[in-house]
């Protein structure tokens, strides 16, 4: 039973030294740590402990000091103090933790699923995509999704620039404008700029993706692309 009261705030050591008054109503240390097996050291720690988080008190008879457990109410409202004391720091800690996040975020993903991730990211950012590196083999390896995405994309009219390395072959793409590298440019990875955030893909057949959030990156990325975009043909 004693090992329920841990997540409450005890310890396993002070857990158990309060069932076991539980169970004995009163007693000495002495006897608690031959219940218990626990030192007779850390016995009188813990009892203080218990003592202060109003859990234990004492009386003495005879000189002798014996221990007492309370009313096991006394738990919920130490349950109850202590969400109280984090609701009051809760707003703080969820301000300061969103102020980092907001700063730079680095993600991960891997497989199919990761890369339909960072396209949901981006219909939900709802602005132009700005792409190099675009790989041609993307609607192959997403072979069932690519025309939900592109769906979405011309709902919300997002457009999407583009850089190939060499001349793509297939059908136009809905909505983008697209200019060509020479083919000495061409490698398997792509990056996605949107809003503050970039994404490095590796389109292989498990494809690898770095997600970054960064509103002087995302710039410094953007500034790169707006080069090759001079430099590029249509």
């Amino acid at each position: 039973m004693f090992d329920k009261l841990i997540p409450l705030g005890l310890t396993s050591t002070e857990a158990k030294i309060y069932v076991t008054l539980i169970d004995l109503g009163k007693a000495q240390a002495g006897i608690v740590s031959r219940k218990t097996g626990i030192h007779r050291r850390s016995v009188y720690d813990a009892l203080e402990r218990l003592i202060e988080k109003g859990l234990v008190s004492y009386i003495k008879e005879n000189d002798k000091r014996y221990y007492l457990p309370t009313d096991p109410q006394r738990i919920d409202e130490l349950l109850h103090e202590t969400q109280a004391s984090i609701a009051t720091i809760l707003p703080a800690l969820k301000a300061k933790y969103n102020e980092v996040k907001q700063k730079q975020e680095t993600l991960f993903y891997k497989g199919v699923e990761g890369i339909k991730t960072v396209f949901e990211d981006q219909i939900a950012t709802g602005q132009d995509v700005f792409i190099y590196g675009a790989a041609k083999n993307a609607t192959e390896v997403l072979k069932y999704y690519m025309p939900h995405f592109t769906n979405k994309r011309i709902a919300k009219k997002i457009k999407l620039h583009m850089i190939y390395a060499g001349k793509r072959i297939g059908n136009p793409i809905p909505l983008a404008a697209v200019k060509f590298l020479p083919v000495e440019f061409d490698n398997p990875v792509a990056t996605n700029i949107y809003g503050d955030k970039v994404a490095i893909i590796l389109w292989t057949y498990e494809p690898i993706v770095i997600l970054i959030k960064n509103k002087d990156i995302a710039t410094a990325y953007k500034s790169y692309f707006d080069l090759l975009w001079k430099l590029a043909k249509d």
